[in-house]
C-alpha cells in the first residue's frame, strides 16, 4: 500500500524537468515588468505646449495674411499657368481637402490648448481662492486685536479724565470749606495747622 500511495503522490505532484514548466507566479514584493507597446510613446507636456503655440499661431492675423495670399497664389497658377504645369484644376478639389485636413488638425489642437488654459484657469483660482480665505482670517484677526485694545484703552486713565477728576475734586473741598465758614481757598487742610511761623512741623 505504501509505494502506490508514494507513486500517486509522485503523479499528483511532478518534481525534476517538469515541475520547471510551470508558470511562475507574479510576486508581490518585485515590480511587474514593463508591456510592450505598439504606438509610439511621446511626453504630454511637450505636445500640449506644441498645442499652446500652434494654437496662438492660428489666432492671429499673421496666419490669416499667410493663408490668404497662399489660397491667391494657388487659385491664380492654377488658372494662369501652363496646363502642363497645372497640379490642381477648377473646381480646386486639392485646394479644399488640404484646408478641410487642415481644419481637422486645428479644431483638436484649440481644444487641447483651451483644456491646458481651462486646467490653468482652475489652478490659478484655487490658489487665489486659498489667498483670500487667508487675507479674511488675517482681517479677523486684527479686528479682534483692534477691539481689544480698544477695550483695554477705555479703561485706562488719560491724562484728561485725571485732569477733570482732579478739577471735580478741588471744586468739592473749595465748596466744604466755605460750607465751614472759612474764606481762604485753602486747598489742603495742612495749610490751616496754627503753628508759629518760621518753624517746621516736625521740630519739637
Amino acid at each position: 500500500m505504501a509505494p502506490e500511495r508514494e507513486t500517486a503522490s509522485r503523479e499528483r505532484n511532478p518534481v525534476g524537468a517538469t515541475a520547471a514548466t510551470r508558470p511562475r507566479t507574479l510576486r508581490l514584493d518585485q515590480p511587474r515588468p514593463p508591456r510592450r507597446r505598439i504606438l509610439p510613446e511621446w511626453d504630454p507636456e511637450a505636445f500640449g505646449r506644441l498645442s499652446e503655440r500652434i494654437a496662438r499661431f492660428l489666432g492671429t492675423g499673421r496666419f490669416i495674411v499667410w493663408m490668404t495670399v497662399v489660397i491667391i497664389l494657388w487659385v491664380l497658377w492654377n488658372i494662369a499657368a501652363p496646363v502642363s504645369l497645372r497640379f490642381d484644376q477648377y473646381p480646386f478639389i486639392f485646394l479644399t481637402l488640404m484646408l478641410s485636413l487642415q481644419a481637422s488638425y486645428a479644431a483638436p489642437l484649440i481644444l487641447l490648448a483651451q483644456n491646458r488654459q481651462d486646467d490653468r484657469d482652475r489652478v490659478n483660482l484655487e490658489q487665489d481662492r486659498k489667498q483670500n480665505e487667508r487675507s479674511i482670517a488675517d482681517t479677523e484677526y486684527l479686528t479682534r486685536e483692534v477691539a481689544a485694545l480698544r477695550t483695554g484703552l477705555g479703561e485706562v486713565a488719560t491724562r484728561d479724565w485725571i485732569r477733570s477728576e482732579l478739577q471735580d475734586l478741588m471744586k468739592e473741598l473749595e465748596e466744604h470749606h466755605r460750607h465751614d465758614g472759612h474764606g481762604a481757598h485753602v486747598v489742603f487742610p495742612a495749610e490751616r495747622t496754627d503753628r508759629p511761623p518760621g518753624r517746621d512741623t516736625d521740630d519739637r
